[in-house]
């Protein structure tokens, strides 16, 4: 396990889990936060090998 230690805002952690996506890259860590896990399960199922640009846009477009 990798572990990067750094300050979450309180808001972000108290969602439910199972309402968030993260996706992270070299410089930067993303998180997704959806109405339903549904909207999650989707969400990552539709986003399968996407570049982080090309994910912002499906996720504002369909969830926004």
């Amino acid at each position: 396990m990798i572990c990067i230690k750094t300050k979450i805002p309180k808001e972000i952690c108290e969602i439910d889990d199972e309402l968030k996506a993260i996706y992270h890259s070299s410089d930067s860590v993303c998180i997704w936060v959806f109405k339903s896990r549904r909207d999650r399960n989707k969400f990552m199922d539709e986003t399968v090998g996407m570049l982080k640009k090309d994910r912002e846009d499906y996720y504002m477009s369909n969830f926004k």
